[in-house]
């Protein structure tokens, strides 16, 4: 005989046992049956979350953090659609996600009733699968599919519709097993050789990495490549995450999103090296295109959407970056011998003087005549907030215009210490961190957000709070949306600013954190920033720091 179980209680169980440790959510009527089955399990935290796109945003940067497999549940059609803007995140960044929703029992949501909504056509064009459990008996095959598909390269975020009486209903039902996919492959011998010839034969090989380099733990082995070559190396042009070592000789930043800068960085080179990355992703149009004539290219990725997406690859290997590069480092040092040792000293060498370091070093000098100036200038608060940061802290970046020199000035030592908005869609940092913070309890967590991204999502604070997180929250305050005004007087040669301050009335963003439970502090003058910040930084519990930047354009 099979043990009967409830539906409630059976997609719990299996969460469970694919992993999941928090079940994040924002509970509504449809989703009662799960809350209702929680007490029978207590060792799955539930995390709530006071708005569903905050849920699937908290739920991202826990995964973000961890590398882990996340589980969100949502609020019927519109819980589904205040959660879109956060998906569309979480796709975009490959996060392995299941999201549910609960629905309407089969047979009621055939007379629309309030709430209603076809939410797997919703969800489709955001997720790698989309499904509506019609019977109990199916309920686990779909979960373990849905896990297995989530976390499979391209990984990426799932959904799952539940009815309310499937929930509710009870069956003896086999719960089957978990599965995980391994695709730690690495080229065949033969394309091993050709990409190693490939290689040695340019003469100016560049390296541009992406997030793959995070995903596969590939950190070390990248910075190996390029001192194997002596080639300078680039982060993508969307530097969400921490893509490469700042600190080895090698590293150059990251690449712009301004395509005539870009072209002109990479016309003196012979061959790009593509390391898990779409790498010359833009943002405004130019007629400018940013890959320069006559430069070959070479891909290693698992996402073979990226492959040669934009660009023709003379070499594309579907294969995990870390494995290959194992593989391919060994390989370059045999085959290039005493004449590539001498051409990478040389090219190291040559890269000292304007590598990452050395403009970390010229940066600060810079930034350093600012640092009395009223209202305090970002780049300072940017360098404030570095110094002040305890070495094991992680960073949640979207400071957008306020934090424009925190990549410049923060090193990337580990594959989860550096976390940016990945997308566009703005208000993703805050409610991230949260779940960065509860992903990383013994870490402590500083997320630096400009205040029109802050005011996205900012009762995201309340959760910090109630899970009394090591998170300290730095707004930049400059009064508006200052991109905005940036782009329409570049774009446009106006400065006539509509709809884009906080002037009238002015956002009191510590009174904001202060309602929510959090600490909260208000810092007008850049000399009580080092003092201040690493005071916040160093005592337990969550905190607000509201500073009052320039705002000019």
């Amino acid at each position: 005989m099979k043990n009967r179980i409830t539906g409630r209680s059976a997609f719990l169980a299996l969460l469970k046992d694919e992993g999941i440790t928090h079940l994040f959510g924002n509970p509504g009527t449809t989703e009662l049956p799960i809350m209702h089955a929680l007490k029978d399990h207590p060792d799955l935290t539930y995390v709530m979350a006071m708005q569903e796109s905050l849920v699937v945003a908290i739920a991202d940067g826990f995964s973000r953090a961890s590398g882990r497999l996340v589980a969100c549940n949502v609020h019927v059609a519109p819980g589904l659609g205040n959660a879109m803007g956060s998906l569309y995140n979480a796709k975009f960044t490959g996060t392995p996600m299941i999201l549910t929703a609960g629905q309407q029992e089969q047979g009621h949501g055939l007379m629309e009733p309030v709430l209603y909504g076809p939410l797997v056509q919703m969800a489709e064009p955001l997720v790698k699968w989309a499904v509506e459990v019609t019977r109990l008996e199916d309920l686990p095959r779909i979960v373990r599919r849905a896990a297995k598909i989530a976390t499979t390269p391209p990984t990426g975020p799932v959904f799952i519709s539940l009815p309310g009486d499937i929930l509710n209903a009870e069956a003896g039902i086999e719960l089957g097993r978990s599965t995980r996919v391994d695709t730690r492959v690495k080229p065949s011998d033969e394309a091993l050789q050709a990409l190693t010839l490939r290689i040695l034969k340019a003469q100016r090989p560049v390296i541009v990495a992406g997030d793959e380099i995070v995903k596969s733990d590939a950190l070390q082995e990248a910075a190996a490549l390029a001192a194997t070559l002596g080639a300078p190396a680039y982060q993508c042009s969307t530097p969400y995450g921490a893509h490469f070592l700042s600190e080895s000789p090698c590293f150059m930043g990251a690449l712009s999103r301004l395509q005539q800068q870009v072209r002109e960085l990479l016309s003196p080179f012979d061959l790009m090296i593509v390391l898990g990355a779409d790498p010359l992703r833009m943002s405004v149009y130019s007629e400018v295109d940013p890959m320069p004539e006559g430069l070959s290219m070479i891909q290693i990725g698992l996402v073979d959407w990226d492959l040669a997406k934009n660009y023709g690859a003379e070499i594309a290997l579907k294969a995990d970056v870390k494995e290959t590069l194992r593989a391919l480092v060994p390989a370059l040092k045999a085959a290039g011998g005493a004449a590539l040792e001498a051409r990478a000293r040389q090219g190291i060498a040559e890269l000292a003087a304007k590598n990452w370091t050395a403009k970390r070093t010229a940066l600060i000098e810079q930034i350093g005549k600012a640092g009395a100036k009223s209202p305090i200038d970002p780049d300072v608060l940017s360098l404030r907030v570095v110094e002040a940061m305890p070495d094991n802290a992680i960073l949640v970046d979207e400071g957008l215009t306020s934090g424009r020199q925190l990549l410049a000035l923060r090193p990337h030592r580990d594959r989860y210490g550096y976390h940016a908005l990945a997308s566009g869609g703005i208000g993703w940092g805050l409610p991230a961190s949260v779940g960065v913070s509860l992903a990383n309890p013994h870490r402590p967590v500083v997320c630096f957000s400009g205040d029109g991204s802050a005011m996205y999502s900012i009762q995201a604070l309340w959760t910090a709070a109630h899970h009394k997180l090591p998170l300290n929250v730095v707004i930049a305050n400059n009064g508006g949306y200052r991109i905005i005004k940036q782009r329409l007087l570049a774009f446009h040669g106006d400065d006539h600013y509509v709809g884009m301050d906080f002037a009238d009335p002015k956002v009191d963003f510590a009174g904001i954190a202060t309602s929510l439970g959090l600490e909260a502090i208000t810092i007008s003058d850049a000399g009580e920033l080092k003092s201040k910040l690493s005071d916040a930084f160093n005592r337990p519990g969550p905190k607000l720091i509201e500073v009052m930047v320039d705002g000019s354009v």
